[in-house]
């Protein structure tokens, strides 16, 4: 699973009566998009690291070729050591 900022995450839980939850991917740790990732979900605007499972799924922001990772080099801060 691979994603960018602004991508939108998908976790649909996977136990009966378990909630659907949503939110944007605000932050990456590795600079080729693969988790963990930093998400502020939508149902209480705090940002978690994530670990996605078999039950999320990314929704992918249509990024302009401007914001492409070969046109614009990536922040050191966006990504954790």
């Amino acid at each position: 699973m691979k994603a960018a900022v602004g991508d939108r995450i998908i976790v649909q839980g996977t136990r009966p009566g378990a909630a659907r939850r949503d939110g944007e991917i605000v932050g990456l740790h590795h600079p080729d998009g693969s988790p963990p990732y930093d998400v502020r979900w939508s149902d209480d605007d705090r940002v978690t690291e994530y670990f996605p499972g078999p039950d999320a799924r990314i929704h992918r922001f249509r990024h302009d070729r401007a914001d492409s990772p070969e046109a614009v080099p990536p922040h050191p801060h966006l990504f954790a050591d």
